[in-house]
């Protein structure tokens, strides 16, 4: 039996994950904004559950809320740092605030959840962090480029991470989803519309609604056999096109620097000896 600290489980893959866990007999703190969007799942599942309010852009909360739940169930094996927000709208046309409460969210948010959790989980000597981010943390897509951002300093925090913790007996694996049929997408913040991308948000819009989601609960298997292995990897796909967009964009990239190697090489000059920091 392991036992989870789940943020963003009122719904999506945070809530889908929760329930795969408690059903299979595992323990669960289920945390969102709103307890009254948790609260369900104690009547359905008992003392297994544990429904936490949580702002993950509040430090004190999260302070608070993870001690209260390694303090509840004695142990914390599955950390799933998931919530997250989305914010549409094209570079030119998301206001200071918008993108700061993205971060906010998105990476803070995660960082102030392992910040909190990392002290227990290294007293502890084990546990699993599932970073959640996305097939987006691998490409950019126009007018959520300040979403794929987030998730690609969560990419780069996350390996980081794994080789920080590793002494630890401590495992780190980033969850990349491709396109799920969740509700995510309904809940976006929206940026005014600038009218030079007008027609142009209204193309990108057509093409993205042409995209073919899957089911989100056919995920569950594969979270489950994720924090059950041994060896987990650093990252782990999920569905069909994640390794087709990784393949692409890496043989693009390689392409391009290679292209330009001799330009890339002629910038590095002599070697000199400084001081790094």
């Amino acid at each position: 039996m392991k036992t989870w600290f789940i943020t963003g489980a009122s719904r999506g893959f945070g809530r889908i994950w929760a329930e795969a866990a408690l059903t299979r007999g595992d323990r669960v703190t289920a945390t969102a904004r709103k307890l009254a969007d948790v609260a369900d799942l104690a009547e359905r599942f008992g003392d297994a559950v544990l429904p936490l309010a949580l702002d993950v852009t509040n430090f004190e909360q999260v302070q608070q809320v993870v001690a209260q739940a390694y303090k509840h169930f004695g142990r914390l094996d599955v950390l799933v740092n998931n919530a997250s927000l989305s914010l549409l709208a094209a570079t030119e046309e998301a206001s200071d605030d918008e993108i700061r409460d993205l971060f906010d969210a998105n990476y803070i948010g995660m960082v102030r959840v392992l910040r909190a959790a990392l002290p227990l989980l290294r007293q502890q000597g084990s546990g699993h962090i599932l970073g959640v981010s996305s097939g987006l943390g691998i490409t950019s897509l126009p007018l959520i480029g300040f979403y794929c951002a987030t998730k690609l300093a969560v990419e780069a925090m996350h390996e980081a991470l794994a080789q920080e913790v590793n002494a630890f007996r401590i495992k780190v694996t980033l969850v990349q989803p491709a396109a799920y049929a969740t509700d995510f997408g309904k809940s976006a913040k929206i940026a005014d519309v600038l009218e030079p991308y007008t027609e142009f948000r209204k193309q990108v819009m057509a093409r993205l609604n042409t995209i073919e989601r899957r089911d989100p609960q056919a995920t569950s298997e594969a979270i489950l056999k994720l924090v059950d292995t041994e060896n987990p990897p650093l990252r782990l796909g999920l569905g069909t096109t994640i390794l087709s967009r990784a393949r692409a964009a890496y043989a693009e990239r390689i392409a391009t620097w290679e292209a330009w190697e001799s330009v890339s090489n002629a910038a590095m000059g002599q070697p000199k000896i400084v001081d790094t920091f």
